[in-house]
């Protein structure tokens, strides 16, 4: 029997309500990637709930399922990629949350039942790995997706798409880390995290990112920072509805295999 049988995920399909593009400048500017054929971004939160929640089968699941509803609405070939790689990407982004183990397991699958047409060829960044010394000559290898580019051109990326989650919070938030681990709040969630990882958002929106992390959060059962992405996505332009079906269609995907929390996942608050 499939993980993700098709009549479960058209009920989590369901849903997420319909999207309504509104005069909000900064809604406009998050949805200027807006597709309608994949205007319902239920998939890549299912996909990365199962993925976090290290149940790799629902990824090719999902896929299959929206790949022939795209092929019965005779969407372009364009779009089908484009299904392909939201998929992979919003997995990708996921692991920096769940563990990469686990990302690699869902990546894997659905690689398996990938049509060759949707595989990628080659790099979708340019890679380079430079190693540098971090406070206490630490040393770490980074992944640059442009080599043109400096380290410090996504420290800013990371820097304003940090403060655009976390608006008001972000200063204690960033305090918060800076006090825990100062490693961690610099080089690693600045300029790694939200600069290198998150802040690539050619495939996937602010929105969507944003999306994926809510449901790698969920699936790890950790209610601060679901709270903290909760209210991100609404900063970033999400509706106060649209942002509950996300929460609402990670905890139904969560729940259908047996997963228990040991925490309330919070609820959705007006931000």
């Amino acid at each position: 029997m499939s993980i993700a049988p098709s009549t479960f995920l058209k009920h989590i399909q369901n849903l997420y309500p319909s999207r309504q593009i509104n005069s909000n400048i900064q809604a406009l500017a998050a949805f200027s990637d807006y597709n309608p054929a994949l205007s319902n971004p239920w998939y890549i939160i299912a996909a990365v709930a199962y993925s976090a929640s290290n149940r790799p089968q629902g990824a090719p699941s999902i896929f299959n399922y929206v790949w022939q509803e795209l092929k019965v609405q005779n969407e372009s070939v364009e779009n089908q990629r484009l299904l392909a790689r939201k998929l992979r990407e919003a997995i990708f982004k996921s692991g920096l949350i769940s563990g990469y183990s686990k990302a690699i397991n869902s990546l894997a699958a659905l690689h398996e039942v990938m049509p060759e047409e949707f595989r990628e060829s080659g790099p979708l960044r340019h890679v380079l790995f430079l190693t540098f010394y971090l406070v206490r000559l630490y040393l770490l290898s980074i992944l640059l997706r442009d080599f043109h580019v400096s380290l410090e051109h996504y420290d800013k990326i990371g820097v304003d798409l940090f403060n655009s989650i976390y608006g008001n919070t972000a200063e204690p938030t960033q305090n918060l880390l800076d006090t825990i681990y100062p490693d961690l709040a610099g080089a690693f969630s600045r300029t790694i995290g939200y600069g290198l990882i998150y802040g690539h958002t050619e495939i996937l929106s602010p929105i969507e990112t944003s999306y994926t992390l809510v449901a790698a959060l969920i699936a790890a059962d950790t209610p601060l920072q679901i709270g903290w992405h909760l209210n991100g996505a609404q900063r970033l332009g999400a509706t106060f509805e649209e942002v509950k079906a996300v929460r609402e269609i990670a905890v139904e995907v969560v729940k259908s295999i047996g997963k228990q929390w040991e925490n309330e996942v919070p609820e959705v608050t007006l931000a």
